[in-house]
């Protein structure tokens, strides 16, 4: 497993981090998803080879519970 951090942007407040948390732990590819609203980063964990597959559900689950919210990788 390795850990993977993102730049999250466009979130309003704190209850919606938690919200689109919740949803992205519903992903089968990553492990161990962290929001925080304050610093503005995602986190989570996957296999390597699993990371492309992943951001694609991360996206995907962004957009529909969050269409504003921007992720960048730091």
């Amino acid at each position: 497993m390795k850990k993977y951090k993102f730049k999250i942007e466009g979130l309003d407040c704190a209850n919606c981090a938690n919200e689109l948390e919740s949803a992205l732990q519903k992903i089968e590819q990553i492990e161990n998803v962290s929001i925080s609203f304050i610093m503005q980063k995602l986190s989570f964990e996957c296999q390597e080879e699993n990371k492309e597959t992943a951001l694609k559900e991360i996206r995907k689950v962004i957009k529909k519970e969050e269409p504003d919210v921007t992720i960048e990788e730091v």
